[in-house]
C-alpha cells in the first residue's frame, strides 16, 4: 500500500509539471517503483547466482546471493539521485515546449531499436555467465551485482528516459514498465520483444508531437 501510495504521488507531481518537492520525498518513491519493476526480472538471475554460488560456497550461497541483489539496487539509487535533477528538467520541458517532449519520446524509442540496447539487453539475459568459475566471496558478489545494476540502467535507460518525460510516474505506467522490462529480459525472443516495444514508444512520441501540433 505505501508503494501505491508513493507512485500515485510521484505520478500527480510529475502529471502537473513538478518533481516531488524535496530530495527526501523523491528517493523513496524512486526506490520504490525501481523494485517493483525490476523485481520480476531479477528474480530468476539471482536464482541462477545463487546455484552457481552453490557449486563453490553451498554454505554462503544465500548471503551471497543478498550481496548481489544488494550491489545491483545500489546502482539504481545512485542513478536515482541523478534522475531527481533530470526529472524536474524534464518536467519544466513538457509542460514549456511540448514538441520537444515528443521528440525526446521518440528518441527513446529509437534507442531500444539500436545494437546498443540490443548489447546491452543480451548482457542483462546472460547473467551470470562465469560465475561458476569465479571464486566465491564477498567482494566478487559485490562486483556482479553492480555490473549487473549498471548493465540493467544501460539497458532501461530508454524506456525511462520516455516514462521521464510522458510524465506520468503513478501505477499504471510502472504496471507498463514493469511488463516491458520483465518480458524483453526473460521471453526467447527478447531482443524481438524489445524492438517491439520500441516502435510503440516511438508512436507515443509521435502522438505527442501531433497533439502539440493541435493535430490530436
Amino acid at each position: 500500500m505505501g508503494e501505491m501510495a508513493m507512485g500515485g504521488a510521484m505520478g500527480g507531481a510529475m502529471r502537473s509539471g513538478s518533481a516531488p518537492s524535496s530530495f527526501a520525498m523523491w528517493i523513496p518513491m524512486w526506490v520504490a517503483m525501481m523494485a517493483a519493476m525490476m523485481l520480476p526480472s531479477l528474480a530468476p538471475t539471482l536464482w541462477r547466482y545463487r546455484l552457481a554460488f552453490a557449486r563453490s560456497d553451498g554454505a554462503g550461497a544465500a548471503s551471497l546471493t543478498a550481496l548481489v541483489g544488494t550491489g545491483y539496487f545500489a546502482v539504481w539509487i545512485a542513478l536515482g539521485v541523478v534522475a531527481y535533477p533530470l526529472s524536474i528538467a524534464l518536467a519544466v520541458l513538457a509542460r514549456s515546449i511540448p514538441m520537444a517532449a515528443g521528440t525526446l519520446v521518440i528518441a527513446g524509442g529509437a534507442l531500444q531499436l539500436s545494437s546498443w540496447k540490443a548489447h546491452h539487453l543480451d548482457c542483462c539475459r546472460s547473467e551470470p555467465s562465469g560465475c561458476s568459475t569465479v571464486r566465491a566471496n564477498a567482494t566478487t558478489a559485490w562486483q556482479r551485482g553492480v555490473r549487473l545494476g549498471i548493465e540493467c540502467c544501460y539497458c532501461c535507460v530508454g524506456l525511462s528516459a520516455a516514462a521521464l518525460v510522458i510524465g506520468d510516474m503513478g501505477l499504471r505506467m510502472t504496471a507498463l514498465m514493469t511488463a516491458a522490462i520483465t518480458i524483453e529480459r526473460l521471453a526467447p525472443a527478447g531482443a524481438r520483444v524489445a524492438r517491439v516495444i520500441g516502435v510503440v514508444v516511438v508512436c507515443a512520441g509521435v502522438y505527442m508531437m501531433a497533439r502539440a501540433a493541435g493535430l490530436g
